[in-house]
């Protein structure tokens, strides 16, 4: 049998595992890599220009298509640039198989050129990281590393690839089956923990089903739609379970937490059975733990052991796959009597419905809703920051739609490369990035990937000419001291106490043009239709629209920092 090396059964594994893309960044220690990737035509390779932003792109084409993404990285700076996109995967839970460059096996520990311990630096930020040692391991070790990341609760998996075990020839093969001892991930469903749930969900007054980001990940949502109207239960989400169940669904209340609707705080807050499928009960969820859903039983379905009474004690736990547990739900769950539940509700939502003031002046809710008005379809990806919590606030979305952030890590920088991702995986779907001037400053450099990609982006930066939620804080509770996030300041405002500022840099208008992109500003409400009909015909590049906004603009509702649930600031 003919041998061949490390770098060409790579290339080999990649095909075999159904790679169409991978995202990466060339280096001396994957120069052989890159090369027998140019030997072949079935993996298109995608040029970022960071390897964070390449994580990232890589984070959200596995985000919005189901598969896994895949990144080649060098050693060093290379791999270490990674880290943040790593942590943001992890926390979100994203397959990704990450490839980092390692200098050849005798150099490691001798502080060589470019040489960290890649798999130290992240091992509480992976689902698995490995250095390999040996070439007749490789194989083996990447087959493991793709099983890795898509079963059981997904995450990233880094693989070290030193370069000369690269470079040694060996078997061709590439295994056909996997069979780790130690990782049997379950996905079954324990139906009677399942029934005595149910059951109790049908003897509850006051029912709810709390949606997290573990049922979009599991594509269980027409399932759970159909469970929710057999029971007539209704169902509060996470803001990475928004779209769980369509927004515009009557049995949809609301988002909870921190920035979420008053009616939703409100059905946690009286509810007697919370019903949660795929969530990890956060501090941005809960408030005060010991006064969240403080009169309810709660029923826990989770993939991950770890997450279920790690930060709250539930009365039912459920280990398994939320698709496979929602299916059989679907067989068992009885209708139940919540009209009078559902009545309070509505009052709540009467009460305080989820609006935002007029002021007179173009807000992000007029553009959100021109976004809800010209876009059936659409994949909206938006960066961290006020934009991000409106956007999950606001944002329609039903079955043709999906939205994707950083929740877990709040990752400034991810809207714009998560855009290009995510339209590299959907190419007919359209896409829009939604990002604060901030946040776009950070992977700003990925222009030049989607103008040379002809990726028919939108890109929507909301211009407040601050740091908009840190301000808001600011405003709030530390007697608006603006302290470093005002993105004009500088030597002058330094130079005469504040009261001289520099016209806003940059020019994103012109520094959109300057990569071959369209740019359109938009200062008036009665523009953003005509801004957004024309990104649509421009049908090969990218389009960045600005959107000038008040920076006195702010979030509500908002939850008091320290506070719970019923401690909720509204727009006043």
């Amino acid at each position: 049998m003919k041998q061949i090396s490390g770098n060409k059964l790579l290339v080999k594994a990649l095909k075999e595992e159904g790679v169409e893309i991978l995202f990466g960044y060339p280096g001396a220690c994957t120069i052989d890599i890159s090369d027998e990737l140019y030997k072949q035509k079935d993996i298109a390779v995608v040029l970022p220009r960071h390897e964070q932003a390449l994580v990232h792109e890589a984070d959200a084409y596995a985000r919005t298509t189901g598969k896994v993404g895949v990144c080649l990285v060098t050693s060093g700076p290379g791999a270490t640039n990674l880290v943040t996109g790593l942590a943001t995967a992890n926390y979100d839970s994203v397959p990704l198989v990450c490839f980092t460059g390692q200098v050849a096996r005798h150099l490691i520990g001798n502080d060589a050129f470019q040489e960290v311990d890649i798999v130290g630096i992240t091992r509480s930020i992976t689902k698995y990281g490995v250095t390999v040692q040996n070439r007749q391991d490789l194989g083996r070790i990447i087959k493991e590393a793709f099983y890795i990341a898509r079963t059981g609760r997904p995450g990233p998996v880094l693989i070290d690839l030193p370069k000369d075990v690269m470079a040694e020839l060996g078997s061709p093969e590439y295994p056909d089956t996997v069979n780790i001892r130690g990782y049997k991930p379950n996905t079954a469903v324990h139906m009677g923990q399942l029934k005595r749930a149910l059951k109790m969900l049908h003897k509850a007054k006051n029912p709810l089903f709390l949606a997290g980001g573990g049922v979009n990940i599991a594509r269980a949502n027409e399932i759970f739609q159909k469970v929710a109207e057999k029971t007539r239960v209704p169902v509060v989400t996470t803001v990475m379970g928004r779209g769980a169940i369509p927004t515009n669904h009557p049995l949809f209340v609301g988002n909870l937490g921190m920035h979420g609707s008053y009616a939703a705080n409100m059905a946690v807050n009286n509810c007697d059975l919370l019903f949660s499928i795929g969530t990890r009960f956060n501090d941005r969820i809960t408030g005060k733990l010991h006064a969240f859903a403080p009169h309810a039983q709660i029923v826990h379905i989770d993939i991950d052991t770890a997450s279920i009474s790690r930060n709250i004690h539930v009365d039912v736990p459920i280990v398994a796959d939320a698709l496979e547990a929602v299916t059989r739900m679907a067989d068992y769950a009885e209708l139940c009597n919540t009209e009078d539940w559902l009545l309070q509700i509505r009052r709540w939502k009467e009460e305080h419905p989820l609006t935002m003031r007029s002021r007179g002046h173009m807000s992000p809710l007029d553009i959100i809703d021109e976004i809800n008005r010209q876009f059936e379809e659409a994949i909206l990806v938006t960066d961290v920051g006020q934009h991000q919590m409106l956007v999950s606030q606001y944002a329609q979305i039903t079955k043709g739609k999906q939205l994707i952030m950083s929740g877990g890590l709040g990752t400034m920088g991810y809207g714009f490369p998560g855009a290009i991702g995510a339209k590299l995986g959907n190419p007919e779907k359209p896409v829009i990035a939604i990002s604060g001037d901030g946040g776009m400053q950070m992977n700003i450099q990925e222009f030049a990937t989607a103008v040379l990609e002809e990726l028919p982006i939108i890109v929507c930066v909301f211009n407040n000419e601050y740091l908009g939620m840190v301000r808001q804080w600011q405003k709030l509770f530390y007697g608006k001291r603006y302290g470093m996030t005002n993105l004009k300041a500088g030597a002058l405002s330094r130079r005469t106490d504040g009261s001289e500022y520099p016209a806003y840099t940059p020019d994103f208008v012109k520094l959109a043009e300057s990569y071959g992109a369209l740019g359109i500003r938009v200062t008036r409400k009665e523009e953003i239709a005509a801004a957004f009909e024309a990104a649509k015909k421009n049908t090969c590049l990218p389009t960045l629209i600005e959107f000038i906004i008040d920076p006195e603009e702010m979030v509500y509702p908002m939850i008091r920092p320290g506070g719970t649930l019923g401690d909720m600031i509204m727009d006043c």
